[in-house]
């Protein structure tokens, strides 16, 4: 199902939530897993815990792994600095690559990231990668049907004409 979203202390309130609908209301595990949205093993999961460890067992808990580098305050101010451009960063071209977006953390925050990683905090910030559009701005699509209307037939090359009747 993947991780709920919400606050560590949002979580560890629907977890208690769950507790007392079926303790107090008296609802089944199926019932209450409905009406809180999550899959019913999760519910029997959170049950588990408390028989075992009471509320302390429901508690929101620190998430594990290593801490990211670029904390919340850090993502959001890179996130202005994108929002700004490229040429605002220092750059030559209107266009970010992941060594361009690299160099600019190492600059702003004196984080080093291997391009390939960047892909990801980039998309973790919800930005996608995209390439420019390949055509000219000044591009008038009706000549150009109409140069390939009229004009074109007559610079292709035609067959020769062969010898045979």
């Amino acid at each position: 199902m993947g991780r709920p979203a919400g606050s560590a202390d949002k979580l560890e309130a629907r977890r208690k939530k769950a507790i007392s609908l079926i303790e107090q209301d008296e609802l089944s595990q199926a019932e209450a897993a409905r009406r809180l949205k999550v899959d019913v093993r999760t519910v029997r999961k959170w049950i588990a815990w408390h028989r075992g460890d009471g509320d302390r067992g429901l508690e929101a808990r620190p998430a594990p792994g290593r801490p990211p580098r670029l904390d919340a305050a850090a993502r959001k101010k890179l996130e202005r600095l994108l929002v700004k451009g490229p040429r605002a960063a220092g750059f030559d071209a209107d266009l970010w690559t992941c060594p361009r977006v690299a160099v600019m953390i190492r600059r702003e925050f004196g984080i080093s990231f291997h391009k390939d990683h960047v892909r990801r905090v980039l998309k973790h910030l919800g930005w996608s990668m995209q390439k420019p559009e390949s055509r000219a701005i000044e591009r008038d699509e009706k000549k150009i049907r109409r140069w390939v209307r009229e004009r074109w037939p007559a610079t292709k090359k035609k067959p020769k004409k062969s010898a045979l009747p």
